[in-house]
C-alpha cells in the first residue's frame, strides 16, 4: 500500500456558520471535508483516497484533522467554506518512514466500538445487530484493534466523546458512540501499522472516527 497521505490541520472559526452547521451535523461535515480531495475519483471518493478525519475539541478551541493518501498538492484547503478555519498542511510521509519494530510512540485516536450480535430469523440475510460498546467492554474492543494494527499498548485513556446519528431510508437511524482514546505504546509491526494509518480503524469513518495519529513518545 502506498505511503503517500497528507495532513490538513484545520484551527476552526467557531464564528462560521458553516462550522456551527457542521458541528451540528455530522453527514454536513463529511461533505464539507470531501471538497478537500479532487473531483472525478469514482462513485466512492472517500474509499478512493482514504478520507479521514477527526474533531480535537478543548475548552478554547476546536481543530478539525483530515488525513487522505493524496500528495500534499492535491489536498486543497482552497475549496472550504470561507472563514472556515486556518489550514496547515503536511505530508505524512516522514512519518510512515521513521516507523519501525521495537519504537515508543503516543497515539490518539476516537473510535465507534461495537459488537455485531446475530440473532438468525427467517428472511435474515446474516446481517446483525449492531450494538455499541462503551467502559470495559469498548476498552477491550480497542486494545485487540492496536494489536492488529501493530501497537502493544502500555498505557489507556479513555475519554467519551459527544455520539453522532446517521440517518439512511435502509438503515433508519445508526448511532456512533465515540471514545477518544489517548495513550502510549509500542510498535510491534510496522507494516500492520502502516495499513491501519492509512485505512483507519472500526466502524463510523465519514462520521470522524478511526483516525489514528502517531508521535515520538518521551523516554527517560
Amino acid at each position: 500500500m502506498s505511503t503517500t497521505a497528507t495532513l490538513a490541520r484545520i484551527e476552526l472559526n467557531l464564528q462560521s456558520r458553516a462550522v456551527q452547521r457542521d458541528l451540528r451535523d455530522p453527514t454536513q461535515m463529511h461533505r464539507t471535508l470531501m471538497r478537500l480531495i479532487p473531483n472525478h475519483l469514482g462513485d466512492n471518493p472517500r474509499h478512493s483516497t482514504g478520507l479521514l478525519y477527526r474533531l480535537d475539541e478543548t475548552e478554547h478551541a476546536s481543530t478539525l484533522l483530515a488525513q487522505a493518501a493524496v500528495p500534499a498538492v492535491l489536498l486543497d484547503p482552497a475549496r472550504l467554506p470561507d472563514g472556515y478555519g486556518r489550514p496547515h498542511i503536511k505530508s505524512l510521509a516522514p512519518m510512515f518512514t521513521a516507523l519501525r519494530k521495537g519504537l515508543p510512540v503516543r497515539y490518539r485516536i476516537t473510535v465507534s466500538p461495537t459488537k455485531c450480535e446475530r440473532h438468525p430469523t427467517p428472511g435474515d440475510r446474516g446481517r446483525g445487530k449492531i450494538t455499541p460498546l462503551t467502559g470495559p467492554a469498548a476498552d477491550e474492543w480497542w486494545t485487540r484493534r492496536a494489536t492488529d494494527a501493530g501497537l502493544q499498548l502500555t498505557t489507556v485513556l479513555p475519554t467519551p466523546q459527544r455520539p453522532v446519528s446517521r440517518h439512511g431510508k435502509e438503515t433508519g437511524t445508526v448511532r456512533h458512540c465515540l471514545i477518544r482514546y489517548d495513550g502510549t505504546a509500542t510498535i510491534t509491526d510496522p507494516t500492520a501499522l502502516t495499513n491501519a494509518l492509512l485505512a483507519g480503524i472500526g466502524r463510523g469513518k465519514p462520521y470522524g472516527a478511526g483516525l489514528l495519529s502517531l508521535a515520538p513518545a518521551h523516554t527517560p
